[in-house]
């Protein structure tokens, strides 16, 4: 199990992509999940003078949808194999059929990326978690489609869910987590404050141990939004070096 950073929590620094590539690898990560690219030979060149690697890169459905193979051979020239759909509206799991639609979408570009040699997966918020008719709509996704998951472990504590036993119930389809503390607050709008690592309320040695013994390959650090990104990113380090003495 290797860990990375998703550059989006570096967003705010207002660095290239290069520079955010050699910022993660300063601070001791394995690799860096893109959000997004600027210059895509410097950032060739930066992964390799580095030896980072690129485990995974979040792609908006709608340019995945519009032309895969230009994403495909964009992001596969960075030896990126797996995309991630980032984020789709809470409508599109607000009810069994909503849920239902959503499944077939998402199976039609697998079998698509499938096509092209690569894998693909979809990161959840806490609405994919909102129960319909007593089951959490994530659970009827997972039954109705053969996608993959990134799941991120802090929406789904603020949820009201067990990110450990999302691990598990996922761990045949479940190659990346995201790896992110929160706050649990029903008043917030995603039902947490993310915060971070080790200021909040997620249990990081017992999800990361859980995670490596249920084969998931990456854990990403990230923060949505950090009151300082470069130290998130060196702390975040610093977390992920115990852990690795840990195990």
């Amino acid at each position: 199990m290797d860990f990375a950073l998703q550059l989006y929590s570096l967003r705010e620094l207002d660095e290239p992509t290069p520079a955010l590539v050699r910022r993660v690898a300063d601070a001791g990560f394995d690799g860096v999940e893109f959000a997004g690219l600027d210059d895509d030979d410097a950032i060739g060149t930066a992964l390799e003078e580095t030896g980072l690697v690129s485990p995974a890169a979040h792609v908006p459905i709608e340019d995945l949808e519009a032309d895969l193979d230009a994403v495909c051979e964009r992001y596969g020239a960075l030896g990126v194999e797996t995309l991630v759909v980032p984020y789709l509206p809470p409508e599109a799991f607000a009810d069994a059929d909503a849920v239902d639609e959503t499944a077939h979408r998402l199976d039609d570009l697998t079998a698509r990326c499938d096509d092209r040699g690569f894998r693909l997966c979809y990161h959840n918020h806490e609405h994919e978690l909102a129960k319909i008719d007593g089951e959490r709509a994530i659970d009827r996704l997972a039954e109705n489609s053969g996608i993959g998951f990134e799941l991120d472990l802090a929406w789904i504590l603020a949820a009201g869910a067990d990110p450990i036993s999302y691990i598990s119930r996922y761990a045949d389809r479940t190659p990346l987590v995201h790896l992110k503390d929160v706050v649990v607050d029903d008043t917030a709008e995603r039902g947490g404050n993310p915060v971070n690592l080790g200021e909040g309320e997620l249990d990081i040695d017992a999800s990361v141990a859980v995670a490596r013994d249920a084969g998931v390959e990456w854990v990403i650090a990230e923060h949505d939004f950090p009151d300082d990104p470069a130290a998130f990113c060196d702390a975040a380090g610093s977390t992920v070096a115990d852990l690795r003495e840990s195990f």
